[in-house]
């Protein structure tokens, strides 16, 4: 089911629809890296070549490709 939810990038106030399922992990991500995820958000949208809710859901599956790879 998709979600759409308000985050502040850069300042500036956006709201991106994703999966329950990317919302979850991006606050895990979040966490374990010890940001929110608004500063995480503002970080992949510097870098995003696309629109956002496309990035983070990139973002999303690149770190669990990463995390599987340290098995």
């Amino acid at each position: 089911m998709l979600k759409k939810r308000s985050l502040v990038v850069a300042g500036h106030s956006t709201s991106v629809t994703l999966e329950e399922e990317f919302w979850v992990e991006l606050k895990r991500i979040a966490a374990l890296r010890g940001q929110s995820i608004n500063q995480m958000a503002a970080e992949i949208d510097s870098d995003r070549a696309g629109n956002l809710s496309s990035a983070l859901r990139v973002f999303v599956l690149e770190h669990l490709r990463n995390e599987a790879g340290k098995d």
